[in-house]
């Protein structure tokens, strides 16, 4: 079985390759320059800043187009003034559903965003609704060519609270205030890693058996997370490797 965490990777993957790669670094440019607004410019002092830095640097977003992000964050550079909102929902099937945004129109996003979940078989909820049934963690997502007993030794060693075979990869769970440090353990012990960031995992789950309510469940995920204002979409559904794969070759045609 296989959850959003795993459908996401997937994801991620393709769209490096293909047009949703100027639109991921719209997004992550985005999240530089509101971390060097809240918590300002320095890495050192702003981990925050320094997690959403490395973030667009493993996605290849260029240094100075970063740099010019976070000038704008700290007001040395004139910009757009955007602000976090969250929104929580169901999808099709029930599954419970947590879109993260960053905005300069809180009104026009969450037009848009309740516009996205009616349209397609869902319905928005109240703040705490369903946030409950998920947590905040780090993922640490490495290539499956590791040797688990390896990968095991250092990330014990270093924070992590979990390893995971997700099939085609690993992947660690750890506090979140402990990925920076668990990051920089694996990478000093030259594993690569394929992506490291806090996100929302879920605690309960709703299988999604048959194809076309996983299929709708995915058409909703993907019409939001391709929403310019949206950064994060997260889902609790646990779907099937064959559809997930079926999904992910459609995905890459």
């Amino acid at each position: 079985m296989s959850g959003h965490s795993k459908w996401a990777t997937i994801k991620h993957k393709k769209g490096a390759q293909d047009k949703a790669r100027g639109k991921l670094f719209a997004k992550l440019i985005r999240q530089v320059e509101v971390a060097a607004r809240e918590g300002g410019g320095d890495m050192t002092s702003n981990a925050t800043l320094r997690s959403m830095y490395q973030k667009a640097r493993d996605a290849s977003v260029p240094t100075d187009t970063i740099d010019r992000a976070v000038k704008r964050g700290t007001g040395e550079l004139e910009g757009v003034r955007y602000e976090p909102v969250s929104y929580e929902g169901y999808a099709p099937s029930g599954v419970a559903v947590i879109v993260e945004c960053l905005t300069d129109n809180r009104n026009r996003t969450g037009a848009d965003v309740r516009n996205i979940f009616t349209k397609n078989g869902g319905s928005t909820a109240e703040p705490g609704a369903v946030s409950w049934q998920f947590e905040r963690k780090g993922v640490v997502i490495l290539p499956r060519s590791l040797a688990e007993d390896e990968l095991m030794l250092v990330a014990l060693d270093s924070g992590a609270e979990d390893l995971e075979d997700q099939g085609d990869a690993w992947q660690l769970t750890c506090r979140p205030t402990g990925l920076i440090g668990l990051r920089a353990a694996l990478e000093e012990a030259g594993m690569a890693i394929d992506s490291a960031e806090v996100t929302m995992m879920a605690t309960t789950v709703v299988p999604l058996q048959n194809e076309g309510d996983a299929r709708r469940v995915l058409r909703l995920i993907d019409l939001l997370e391709e929403h310019d204002d949206v950064q994060n979409v997260y889902a609790n559904f646990d779907i099937p490797d064959a559809i997930i794969a079926e999904e992910a070759e459609e995905l890459a045609g």
